[in-house]
């Protein structure tokens, strides 16, 4: 008898501490994303919007976003608490000494997660590992313009549910020095618009893994439009996913 009460007894605190936890289980902790905006060059009038078009995004996807254009945020020690870096509309080179390139060199080779928006190939042109790592380089562009995008990988999870065709207006980007290695998600129909200059073999959107970690870029992100574009917007969250870590 005395085996029978202890057992029940046994029962019962297990219930109400499981129960307990289950009823005042912590919230999730959120994921720290670094946006990074420094300008040196151009300076893209979309920037306040991508900010907070990133924040919005964190508010229904358990992400948040530290903005800033101040580079001694990459130190080594500092970027440890993000899962991701996320490069908006910076421009211009040498915005890094060596050991802040190489801060986040270590922040890529320990699994760390990158993501280029549009002018994140338009800056630091001096440090070859940071063009393969982004996967190229700004070269020119002609006016904007509505161009016709088509999905070349319409099963991967950063485009799934885009229109394919895509019809976007946008600033397109023409590359220099591009990575081949990248993978492909969406091109530019050169055909569509006037200016590109890429023999109708024209990336736009693209993703890899390299050197440790899980890089996302899209050319896309120019106007102020583009960051309450539901499609862009479905894109870009979709990359920010695939290459959090």
């Amino acid at each position: 008898m005395k085996e029978i009460i202890r057992f029940f007894a046994f029962l019962f605190v297990l219930i109400l501490f499981f129960g307990f936890k289950a009823d005042n289980s912590l919230p999730v902790k959120k994921k720290l994303v670094l946006v990074f905006s420094l300008t040196k060059g151009f300076r893209h009038d979309s920037i306040d919007e991508g900010i907070k078009a990133l924040k919005n995004l964190g508010l229904t996807n358990n992400f948040e976003i530290n903005a800033t254009e101040d580079v001694s945020a990459f130190d080594e020690s500092n970027l440890k608490k993000y899962a991701l870096v996320v490069f908006l509309n910076p421009t211009g080179s040498d915005l890094f000494n060596d050991e802040q390139k190489n801060a986040l060199k270590k922040y890529i080779n320990n699994g760390g997660g990158f993501v280029g928006i549009h002018a994140a190939t338009d800056c630091n042109y001096e440090w070859e590992w940071y063009g393969k790592m982004v996967g190229g380089y700004f070269a020119s562009h002609p006016k904007i313009q509505t161009a016709k995008l088509d999905v070349v990988m319409p099963k991967h999870k950063i485009v799934k549910g885009l229109p394919n065709p895509w019809m976007h207006k946008d600033e397109w980007y023409n590359f220099k020095s591009f990575n081949k290695a990248v993978n492909v998600l969406v091109k530019v129909d050169e055909t569509s618009y006037s200016g590109g200059k890429m023999n109708n073999d024209h990336p736009v959107s693209w993703y890899h893994e390299y050197d440790g970690g899980k890089v996302f870029y899209t050319a896309l992100g120019h106007t102020k439009e583009c960051y309450t574009d539901p499609n862009f917007l479905m894109h870009l969250l979709a990359g920010i996913k695939w290459a959090m870590k």
